[in-house]
C-alpha cells in the first residue's frame, strides 16, 4: 500500500486542474490520516471527480473560499 504522501503526490495535479480546487493537503479526519481537498466554492465537477476514498485513505472536501498569496510588509522595499 502507498503512503498517504505518495497518494497525495500522485493525485494532487489532477485534482488541482478541477474547477474550484485551490489546494490538496494531508490532515486528520475523525482521528485518521486523510487527504483534504480545498475548494474556493462548492464544485459539482470536483465532487463528481474526487472519490470519498483513495487507496484506503479518506478524502474530505472543504470549501475554504478563494486563496491568495499574502504580501510581505517588506515587499515594497
Amino acid at each position: 500500500m502507498s503512503t498517504i504522501q505518495e497518494v497525495k503526490e500522485a493525485r494532487a495535479e489532477g485534482w488541482m486542474a478541477l474547477p474550484g480546487v485551490t489546494g490538496v493537503g494531508i490532515g486528520l479526519c475523525d482521528g485518521e490520516e486523510c487527504l483534504r481537498v480545498f475548494l474556493a466554492r462548492p464544485s459539482p465537477e470536483a465532487e463528481d471527480a474526487i472519490p470519498e476514498r483513495v487507496e484506503g485513505y479518506r478524502v474530505e472536501l472543504e470549501v475554504t473560499g478563494s486563496v491568495r498569496p499574502r504580501t510581505s510588509p517588506d515587499a515594497s522595499s
